[in-house]
């Protein structure tokens, strides 16, 4: 089979289209012809070795993919390494029937970037209705799919930042109140004024840097920072306990890893509620483009150099 291959860690140069043997899919796993694979920013952490899960060489990246099981059922499912490849090895435990009415990037939108929007939202900053909610990243994955969820859930206020106007202008369509430049240089102020001088409730931030550290001084008391990113590869601000204190804050972090070890089938709930609504028509993924595999070098360079918006794909037929 057709694959990218990873035998060194660095930058988009060490992707490597190559043929490989087709994986075997042991007991409790479905080997899976794919159709598309997604394209997450973690994959250019893993990429490099700087992800949360330490990876291993060689490697074929790519943590999701679409495509159909071995008794022609058309499944998604978290691959977690493997999925830049025509042919891939998926658990059982986290593949998931796709709706008729769900076509691919739709189905590759909500398994990573909808189901991490959900468990924000819901479980992070327990956002209540009427309450304004900061989505940094607007454009992005998870950022456009926040963006409607908030909005579909009753938030006050949505308070969308993007680096460029054709991105702010993408995140007002979907929904969001106000659009702030993220290059805004006193991000606080941006975001109390974009509140209409009022401090804000929640943050989705997945910057880093002087975003993060920002973003946490524009919250209002008993306000929610969730934390699932550090595009920036820059560090916040170490935080003590007693500034917590001062201002009632709240900081929580988010790996979508962590959602399979909570009780009940959370990750069915929320896939279950996101294809709904997709199906409803109340809720997309907006297409961030589509590579070959022997595009995979660009799509990595496009998307860290933040020239991207919604949710990218893989086709391996190419």
């Amino acid at each position: 089979m057709r694959a990218v291959q990873i035998t060194e860690f660095g930058g988009p140069e060490v992707l490597e289209v190559t043929e490989l043997p087709d994986p075997v899919a042991g007991p409790g796993n479905l080997l899976v012809d794919v159709a598309r694979a997604g394209i997450n920013y973690a994959d250019t952490h893993q990429a490099e070795n700087s992800y949360l899960a330490e990876s291993t060489l060689p490697m074929v990246p790519g943590g999701e993919v679409v495509g159909t099981a071995p008794d022609g059922r058309r499944v998604v499912s978290l691959v977690g390494t493997g999925g830049y490849a025509e042919k891939a090895v998926a658990p059982e435990a986290l593949t998931w029937d796709v709706p008729d009415a769900v076509d691919d990037v739709t189905a590759l939108g909500m398994i990573v970037q909808g189901a991490s929007a959900w468990v924000l939202l819901r479980r992070n900053v327990h956002l209540a209705a009427g309450e304004s909610v900061v989505v940094h990243a607007a454009a992005g994955g998870v950022g456009t799919l926040a963006v409607q969820l908030a909005k579909a859930w009753g938030a006050g206020r949505v308070i969308a930042t993007a680096s460029s106007p054709q991105k702010r202008a993408l995140a007002l369509e979907l929904g969001a109140d106000v659009a702030v430049d993220a290059n805004e240089p006193n991000m606080k102020d941006a975001l109390i004024e974009a509140n209409g001088g009022r401090r804000v409730d929640t943050v989705l931030e997945m910057t880093g840097g002087t975003v993060t550290d920002q973003s946490m001084k524009a919250l209002a008391p008993f306000g929610r920072l969730a934390f699932y990113g550090m595009a920036s590869r820059e560090e916040p601000s170490p935080v003590r306990p007693a500034a917590l204190m001062s201002h009632s804050t709240t900081i929580s972090g988010m790996w979508l890893a962590h959602v399979f070890r909570l009780p009940g089938d959370v990750m069915r709930t929320a896939l279950t509620e996101l294809f709904g609504l997709a199906a409803d028509g109340r809720l997309r993924v907006v297409g961030g483009g589509e590579y070959g595999l022997s595009e995979v070098r660009r799509a990595h360079e496009d998307l860290r150099a933040r020239r991207t918006s919604g949710k990218l794909v893989l086709d391996p037929s190419r």
